[in-house]
């Protein structure tokens, strides 16, 4: 063979095989788990958009057609939301609010003194503490909704505020996620320094570790506000009046009217829609949490 055909057999200085017949194989391979996530967006999203876009339509615009072109009777239905039963949903926003928000700031409280005392101090038992708590995480809620609600009648708190409260206040998530966090976030080295400087420990706890422990404790509140918000089961097996019930509940109800009354099934979906603001508005509001820490291990580094 001679040495123009070898030159010519030979692949060209600075190329790399596959240039002339597209992209190289690692990066076609590459681009398979982004598709996979683009698919599970699009799915999770499609809901989310068609409650938004039927929010806008009447009565008539709904049952007519299945588009996702907005409508024009946004405006009415939040009139006849606003109107029906003098304004009721509103009340079950502000029961969801109570539920969520208290419970949500008791249960990431409980969670951070158990959470910490879990990672800092060293006792007899504490394995086996944490060995039932995570028992408790991987145990279904609804396996427990009967035992709390027995448990809550022998006390006559059913029906009440109180019955809905109390059973959120101990998170087994969130403790664990107290106890792992505050294991990294908070050096033993610390709490040392402390208590040579003769603090106590719950002054170490809330001036000390406690600022250490804010974004992970940020991720606790959000997941419980979250959890509480779109619970379903507990306030449904717990009240049956309907002035105490939250949005998931109260939502349901109508749902339920809307097989006899069509024209509530403009409400159900209206109400929904607000019922998701909250959420988006949360989420805005904590994100710079995780950012601050994020970068504050950036620069500690």
């Amino acid at each position: 063979m001679s040495s123009v055909a070898v030159r010519k057999a030979a692949p060209a200085a600075g190329t790399t095989p596959g240039t002339a017949q597209g992209p190289p194989l690692h990066r076609r391979v590459a681009l398979i788990p982004t598709a996979v996530l683009l698919l599970g967006a699009v799915y999770t999203l499609l809901p989310v958009a068609w409650v938004v876009i039927a929010s806008t339509k009447s009565g008539s615009e709904l049952f007519s057609t299945f588009t996702f072109l907005p409508g024009s009777g946004f405006a009415q239905n939040l009139k006849d939301l606003d109107a029906y039963r003098d304004g009721i949903y509103w009340q079950w926003m502000a029961n969801s609010a109570l539920y969520a928000g208290l419970g949500a700031v008791v249960s990431t409280c409980v969670s951070a003194v158990s959470g910490y005392a879990l990672a800092v101090y060293r006792f007899r038992g504490r394995e086996a503490i944490f060995n039932v708590l995570l028992a408790g995480v991987l145990m279904p809620p609804v396996i427990l909704a009967i035992p709390q609600y027995l448990l809550l009648a022998k006390a006559n708190l059913t029906d009440s505020y109180l019955s809905v409260l109390l059973p959120q206040i101990l998170a087994p998530y969130g403790v664990y996620l107290s106890r792992i966090y505050a294991a990294a976030a908070v050096p033993a080295d610390v709490v040392e320094a402390g208590r040579m400087d003769g603090a106590g420990e719950w002054r170490i706890f809330t001036r000390i570790a406690l600022p250490m422990m804010i974004p992970g404790m940020v991720t606790v509140f959000l997941f419980q506000f979250v959890a509480i918000w779109n619970n379903f089961l507990l306030p449904y097996i717990m009240l049956s009046d309907d002035e105490r019930f939250p949005l998931t509940l109260g939502l349901y109800t109508l749902l339920m009217q809307g097989a006899s009354t069509p024209a509530l099934y403009t409400l159900v979906i209206t109400g929904a829609f607000l019922a998701v603001l909250p959420l988006i508005a949360l989420f805005l509001v904590v994100q710079r949490f995780w950012s601050l820490d994020l970068l504050s291990g950036a620069v500690k580094s």
